[in-house]
């Protein structure tokens, strides 16, 4: 794809009239607050039923309508303020929070262009050439909400969940950012449009898997949603960010994650999944089937797709401990990511310049693979040796006066001979 194709298929944007624009933003705020309050619905249903309980069913048909009353129970309970916040910005931070969650959706392609009111316009706010990084850069504001939310409220807990949410956003955004290059290496542009243009015979998901998984496990990292839901940690900090926070401000945290699971599953869709194209092809036997509304739908069910797989970990796996999830950013992720991007602009570079054979194409994936083998098992050799070597020095559990708990490789009779000895030596 060229750059003329690129802003020839940018040029479809910014000719609406501006009523037409109004009505846009509104049906997109309407789509996410509804797509939330069913998201919160199906989330209660889902965990209850992998944990044989019946969910909500007693607010309107199959409890559809309790997310409504939840919604309105926030909205009449007591607002609180803590005593030592920071009021100002203590208030501010949820509307931080939520504002960059719904913006975010402005360059989000919900399907072709069609005949909307008798005007011919795509269902889509805005396009920009650099779309994507506009969804990486307004979604990288919302962490400010949370972070400053953590740190006025005045609460040691609070901040520290407001702590831990900026370092995991700062290293799995990077992981993120590096699993996209290889799309905009293939499509020829960061324009959402035309990466969705550019898939309409293959997806991005199949023939770049490895960056497709790097994405989905990033952005479960990125929200903070179970197993890596860190910042919230009921067992270590009571309740992460918003401990301090009740009634309609908590509801604005509340709304800004399930927005954020939206987007990220959005942007998945749309980068990886064909966007709004129809799934399995179903478009070379119906060939309405990317016209008109249809794709619409195809677009969302790929979404709520994604929203099923945040349901499904959240009701699956444990909390991860929080070094292990940092370690395995760092020292997982983002190598992998880079190695994986040398090879796609390798490939990519030659393929553009005539093609080569492909047995030296195999050749080199398989070098590649291995090299990848060998330094994982290398990483978790050491791992394991420097667990031994701890296992292996005593341990004084009560040095300072303070008894402190075990961390992971430290064996327990170094702690009850160090115990021992220390009592005996306090009752002498």
């Amino acid at each position: 794809m060229t750059l003329l194709d690129t802003a020839k298929g940018l040029s479809a944007f910014g000719h609406d009239p501006v009523w037409i624009v109004i009505v846009k933003s509104v049906l997109i705020f309407l789509i996410l607050v509804l797509l939330t309050l069913f998201n919160i619905w199906w989330e209660r249903r889902v965990v209850a039923r992998m944990q044989h309980r019946i969910g909500p069913n007693v607010h309107g048909p199959f409890g559809l309508l309790q997310s409504l009353a939840d919604g309105v129970k926030l909205a009449l309970k007591e607002d609180l303020t803590p005593k030592a916040a920071d009021k100002l910005v203590f208030i501010l931070a949820p509307v931080l929070a939520a504002v960059p969650a719904f913006l975010t959706f402005s360059v989000i392609p919900f399907g072709p262009v069609v005949n909307f009111f008798g005007h011919q316009t795509p269902l889509q706010l805005t396009d920009m050439p650099v779309a994507v990084l506009f969804v990486m850069a307004i979604a990288s504001i919302g962490i400010y909400g949370i972070v400053l939310g953590g740190w006025s409220s005045g609460s040691t807990y609070s901040l520290l969940g407001g702590l831990r949410s900026s370092a995991q956003m700062i290293s799995y955004e990077v992981s993120m950012g590096l699993a996209l290059v290889a799309v905009f290496l293939y499509a020829g542009s960061m324009s959402t449009s035309e990466i969705v243009a550019a898939q309409d015979k293959l997806w991005y998901g199949l023939i770049l898997a490895p960056s497709f998984v790097i994405y989905v496990i990033s952005m479960i990292g990125e929200t903070n949603r179970a197993p890596f839901d860190l910042p919230e940690a009921e067992g270590e900090l009571v309740g992460g960010f918003h401990t301090e926070y009740s009634s309609l401000k908590f509801a604005l945290f509340f709304l800004a994650e399930y927005i954020n699971m939206a987007t990220v599953s959005a942007l998945a869709t749309t980068l990886f999944l064909g966007g709004w194209h129809a799934p399995f092809w179903i478009d070379n036997v119906w060939e309405g089937a990317n016209h008109g509304y249809w794709p619409f739908l195809w677009f969302m069910g790929k979404v709520l797709s994604f929203i099923f797989v945040f349901i499904w970990l959240r009701g699956s796996l444990p909390r991860l401990r929080y070094d292990q999830f940092m370690a395995f950013g760092w020292k997982r992720l983002i190598p992998i990511s880079l190695i994986w991007i040398i090879a796609v602009a390798t490939i990519r570079t030659v393929n553009l310049n005539g093609g080569f054979d492909r047995t030296y194409l195999y050749a080199a994936i398989g070098v590649l693979a291995a090299l990848l083998v060998v330094l994982f098992f290398i990483d978790e050799k050491k791992s394991a040796e420097d667990a031994e070597t701890a296992a292996d020095e005593p341990f004084d559990a009560f040095a300072g006066g303070y008894p402190v708990p075990p961390m992971p490789g430290i064996s327990t009779s170094s702690i009850s001979t160090a115990g021992s000895t220390n009592v005996e030596g306090g009752a002498a």
